[in-house]
């Protein structure tokens, strides 16, 4: 499965020391306390909760709230939030610190979602350099002890780079760390990361940890990005989907503690069934839970000897009983495929023109009208 291609090697953010340089990224649907406590089973490092809106946060939207809750076995605890306005995400930040929510906060600038880049939010915002300072400042001050990060977009489409400046002035504002994916808004998730932009922004920004994200399909992937681009870590997102041991494979890449793995498709079927387990529990629902494992399927099983019809019923099951028969049926001997279960996954999309406010690339200022815009862009989406 992997190679141990790396010495020891942990990673520091703020107060937190973690034993291997690697982080799970927010996805949304997916990095809810069920996935991230099946991660931690396999493997080491910081697993990011679902990106927050600062607004819903502040006004303690009961879905919201579920989704800030984190499973006792889960430490250091880890929040993304998304937010346009200065105050509310310094409130937003508060009430995390202030209630004892959160052993560390990420702020989300790296979403490319139209609905969220035409109101001038996720990667849009760093454009506007007055309004990610005051973003930024404000919120790291806010944290106070408990470390704050910033994960980006390297601009908004290749004309309109921003990530060079995005990373000095989260330095200077106190950040412990900055994290870059390596596209533009305008790539979205297509294409190959451009690993060159983490090797810059390393150079950029020297007296924080800077960590890379995108095309880390494998262990040998962040090991070779770390290796060629000298950044102090990796954030992990779609090569983890259907795979959640690829944070043991990682963390023995890095030298840290892990579970060993032969993933035969006996092992993926309980990899599967014990996600199912923990989204039942999470959702105190076992229907929820069941129909919420459904859009997994393809990614567990990619490139394992699972029939269409296998494939439909396990999309269609509603109760762990009835995903127990169904996996019963399988060849669970069926050795690990290889590269058929390796490689892309997850949405990529094509290249498009970003949707941004009204006249929002003519100036690197925020005007009145730009203000305004933006004020209901606190939507419930996410990405980066």
């Amino acid at each position: 499965m992997s190679d141990t291609l790396a010495p020891a090697r942990a990673l520091r953010i703020g107060s937190i020391e973690l034993d291997a340089p690697v982080v799970l990224a927010p996805m949304a649907g997916i990095t809810n306390t069920a996935f991230r406590r099946l991660c931690r089973e396999y493997g080491a490092g910081l697993y990011v909760s679902e990106m927050i809106t600062t607004r819903a946060l502040v006004e303690r939207n009961a879905t919201t709230m579920r989704l800030i809750t984190h499973h006792e076995s889960e430490t250091p605890r880890s929040i993304q939030l998304y937010g346009v306005d200065p105050a509310t995400t310094e409130a937003a930040v508060r009430m995390l610190v202030d209630e004892d929510r959160a052993d560390h906060i990420d702020l989300n600038f790296g979403c490319p979602v139209p609905k969220v880049t035409r109101k001038g939010g996720g990667a849009a915002l760093p454009w506007k350099l007055g309004l990610f300072r005051e973003i930024v400042t404000r919120a790291a001050r806010a944290a106070g002890d408990v470390p704050l990060t910033v994960k980006m977009r390297k601009g908004i489409d290749p004309d309109h780079l921003t990530y060079l400046d995005a990373g000095r002035i989260a330095e200077d504002a106190g950040v412990a760390a900055v994290a870059l994916h390596a596209r533009t808004a305008a790539e979205f998730y297509s294409g190959t990361a451009d690993w060159s932009a983490i090797a810059a922004l390393k150079e950029a920004v020297t007296s924080i940890p800077v960590l890379g994200n995108g095309d880390i399909w494998s262990a040998g992937d962040a090991v070779r990005m770390m290796a060629e681009t000298g950044c102090d870590g990796v954030v992990v997102g779609r090569g983890c989907l259907g795979r959640p041991w690829l944070f043991g494979d990682l963390a023995e890449a890095f030298g840290a503690e892990h579970i060993t793995v032969d993933a035969t498709l006996g092992f993926v079927a309980r990899a599967f069934r014990r996600h199912a387990e923990l989204l039942v529990e999470f959702f105190e629902d076992e229907g929820r839970g069941c129909r919420d494992i459904r859009k997994h399927v393809a990614w567990y099983f990619k490139g394992y000897p699972v029939g269409g019809d296998t494939r439909a019923r396990l999309a269609t099951a509603s109760s762990l009983a009835e995903f127990d028969d169904i996996l019963a049926t399988l060849d669970l001997d069926a050795p690990y495929p290889g590269a058929a279960a390796e490689g892309q996954r997850g949405r990529a999309g094509t290249p498009k023109r970003p949707a941004l406010p009204d006249r929002w690339l003519e100036s690197r200022d925020l005007d009145a009208a730009q203000s305004s815009a933006i004020a209901d862009a606190e939507l419930d989406h996410s990405g980066g």
